[in-house]
């Protein structure tokens, strides 16, 4: 028999997945250090800055008669001055019909955008706060024997004791583990090879993250230049605080110089001694190489000239901030890091978050929370536009961070 011409009713459904969330690796925010998390509330405290202080420094004298020193107090500030939002609004009707039974979907979905957004804006202290580094940019790290380096190097400057972290890029860590497993080390290759993670190597713990920020250098980096010391300014305090250099790739090149480009004094030059750090306590002769960072952009001139403004200041003479075993000269030259992605390392819980609670928008219903699997802590309230049919919601927070830069060692991995 011939089928009748059946006309039947399509029923098209929405169903949950049950598909997890693309998250990630969000490290920076679970290991900073809260201590001013909620600063607003410390007693006298007014504004959105709080400061706190850094160990002084002395010298010694090598005599048994005093001569007196100023005692001076160092301090840092942490300002809470980054904010951010993830907004959505629905009619009634897509309220009633669609989306009522969703909602913790759609707030899971804007915690976690949002919460990637602060863990990348923590991340640019990797390239923001230290001076010193591992690492130049082309040779991947890759393996144990250059986490030990690196830290060996930390070290030999100076660092403080314990919360020993290391922030890795992702795509690192599989060649960091296949070089373990070569070693004869059978109870952590064993540990390694079940989680195929680095956990804790040379009293340090170890984390991954996969929104390590990029630094893009400038002119003289991407060209792998050799830039040569032509003359200095100091402070009053007898520090280099500038450096005028020949040798740019370029005249009249307005981005010779990137701000937070890093820098390292060669070794070997013809009649210069090698320039070493001296070491941060005791101020003794280190092996570290001295190296510095850019602190603003800076142009060459028409004779293929450049000045950059350093960090730290690079003080060769006697003093508390001593750091340099013999004064900068004409005739040296330094080396350039070419664009990277930065990790970091750093000693003593020194990377500060601060996540205040955010206050009531009355009369919205507003909370405030801390999100488990992202560590973010952020406020939503929801409302609706009177007489034009449209709720919406809202979620937002605002953060500050900061790391003094003798805290910490920039990992370099070539982009």
């Amino acid at each position: 028999m011939p089928t009748s011409d059946n006309i039947l009713t399509q029923v098209i459904t929405y169903q949950e997945s049950g598909l997890a969330y693309l998250q990630n690796l969000n490290c920076f925010i679970s290991t900073a250090n809260t201590k001013f998390k909620d600063f607003e509330n410390l007693e006298a405290n007014l504004g959105s800055t709080v400061s706190f202080d850094l160990p002084p420094r002395f010298t010694v004298t090598n005599s048994l008669v005093a001569t007196f020193q100023p005692a001076a107090q160092r301090v840092h500030n942490l300002t809470c001055e980054e904010q951010g939002s993830v907004s959505y609004a629905f009619s009634e009707q897509q309220f009633l019909f669609n989306t009522r039974d969703y909602m913790e979907k759609f707030g899971k979905g804007a915690t976690e955008e949002l919460s990637a957004q602060i863990e990348a804006n923590v991340g640019q202290l990797c390239v923001t706060a230290p001076y010193r580094f591992y690492g130049d940019g082309v040779a991947q790290i890759s393996s144990y024997q250059q986490l030990a380096a690196a830290w060996a190097l930390f070290d030999e400057y100076g660092s403080a004791k314990g919360n020993r972290k290391g922030y890795l890029h992702n795509l690192s860590i599989p060649g960091i583990i296949n070089s373990g497993l070569q070693q004869f080390a059978l109870e952590r290759n064993n540990k390694d090879a079940m989680s195929w993670e680095l956990g804790r190597f040379d009293e340090c713990d170890w984390y991954r993250s996969n929104l390590l920020p990029v630094h893009i250098a400038g002119s003289e980096g991407q060209a792998a230049s050799t830039l040569t010391v032509v003359s200095v300014t100091k402070d009053s305090d007898d520090a280099v605080i500038s450096i005028t250099f020949s040798g740019t790739s370029a005249a009249n090149d307005a981005d010779s110089i990137k701000q937070y480009d890093k820098f390292q004094f060669d070794d070997g030059v013809v009649n210069q001694p090698n320039l070493r750090f001296r070491t941060f306590v005791g101020h003794q002769v280190s092996g570290s190489p001295v190296q510095f960072k850019a602190t603003a952009n800076a142009g060459s001139t028409a004779g293929s000239q450049v000045t950059v403004l350093v960090d730290p200041p690079l003080k060769a003479s006697a003093g508390r901030n001593q750091n340099l075993n013999f004064e900068i000269a004409a005739g040296m030259q330094v080396s350039v890091l070419p664009s990277h992605r930065a990790g970091m390392l750093t000693a003593g819980n020194p990377l500060f978050l601060a996540m205040p609670t955010l206050s009531k928008q009355t009369p919205f219903p507003t909370a405030n929370k801390s999100d488990k699997d992202t560590g973010v802590s952020m406020r939503m309230y929801f409302g609706t536009l009177f007489g034009q049919n449209q709720q919406g919601i809202v979620h937002d927070c605002l953060w500050g961070k900061t790391l003094p830069g003798d805290y910490a060692m920039s990992m370099i991995f070539p982009l």
